[in-house]
């Protein structure tokens, strides 16, 4: 039997602390909880990279912290982006 799960693709900051681009996670998942998971994977993760980012599920952004009853569901996309400056 297989897992469901998503996929969550970092970006700059994200995949330096990870080491990663992209990885699977189990679904479903409450988006409200993403924070937690990634910083019990990643120790120091949630200061020092995901405090500044903004979070897309599917193609849409979310605000990570008004999301009550969102889902990630399988087979979803969801991705950690640092703010990006130009010059």
């Amino acid at each position: 039997m297989t897992i469901p799960t998503f996929q969550i693709h970092y970006f700059a900051s994200a995949t330096t602390y990870t080491g990663k681009q992209t990885e699977s996670l189990p679904a479903p998942l409450p988006l409200h909880q993403l924070f937690d998971v990634l910083e019990s994977k990643y120790s120091g993760i949630k200061e020092k990279v995901l405090t500044s980012c903004s979070v897309s599920l599917g193609e849409e952004y979310v605000d990570i912290h008004d999301c009550e009853g969102v889902m990630i569901d399988a087979g979803s996309e969801v991705a950690i982006i640092p703010p990006v400056s130009s010059g």
